[in-house]
Parts: C-alpha cells; sequence; structure tokens
C-alpha cells in the first residue's frame, strides 16, 4: 500500500504559476506509476498528466499539454505538476495518485491509490 499527501495549492492570478507536490510513503514508490486529476465542483473528476515509474515516459490531457508538466523523483518518494500559463478553467481541487498498471493506463481508467487533495483557486 501507498499514502499520497499533497501540497502547493493556493489562489493564483490567471497567467501565473504553481507547482503542486505529491510526497509518498513507503520504500516501493519506484514500483508506481504516477498521476494527477482534477475536479471541479458538480463536474467528474478528470485526468491531468501522468508519468511512468522510472519517469522515462509523460502523458498529459489536451487540455493542458504545453502548460502542465509532471515530473518525479525517486529518491525523494514525491512526485510533481509544475502549472504554468494558469486559466480559470484550471480551478478545482487536484488529486495525486498511484498504481502499479502502467501510466499510459491512467488516462483511461482510475488508478488505485489516492491523496486527500489540494484546492488550486485561478481568478480572472
Amino acid at each position: 500500500q501507498v499514502q499520497l499527501v499533497e501540497s502547493g495549492g493556493g489562489l493564483v492570478q490567471a497567467g501565473g504559476s504553481l507547482r503542486l507536490s505529491c510526497a509518498a510513503s513507503g520504500r516501493t514508490f519506484s514500483s508506481y506509476a504516477m498521476g494527477w486529476f482534477r475536479q471541479a465542483p458538480g463536474k467528474e473528476r478528470e485526468f491531468v498528466a501522468a508519468i511512468s515509474r522510472t519517469g522515462g515516459r509523460t502523458y498529459s490531457a489536451d487540455s493542458v499539454k504545453g502548460r502542465f508538466t509532471i515530473s518525479r523523483d525517486n529518491a525523494k518518494n514525491t512526485v510533481y505538476l509544475q502549472m504554468n500559463s494558469l486559466k480559470p478553467e484550471d480551478t478545482g481541487v487536484y488529486y495525486c495518485a498511484a498504481d502499479l498498471r502502467t501510466s499510459q493506463a491512467m488516462s483511461i481508467s482510475l488508478p488505485t491509490y489516492w491523496g486527500q487533495g489540494t484546492q488550486v483557486t485561478v481568478s480572472s
């Protein structure tokens, strides 16, 4: 099992940047593909980005491609989401997720393990 704790959310103006962090427990962090999802009020949770166990492959939703970058540091058991050129449509609760499946699978089905989420609000 793995426990996930997100941090770094907050309020930012449109066009600004935020970096989210997700700290994972355990000593088998490198066994998990990692990802980020988000959920706005009244909407379903949606895929944002994912990264492979080694960090060699990444995937992102079309809505954030070119603006968001996912990365991981296996030595620190941490995954990051760098968010640039933020838009009001990016507002929502952002969740860190982990799964023993491949990172590519996260774009088509929900992962097994989840953090508690961190709020991101982008003002116009």
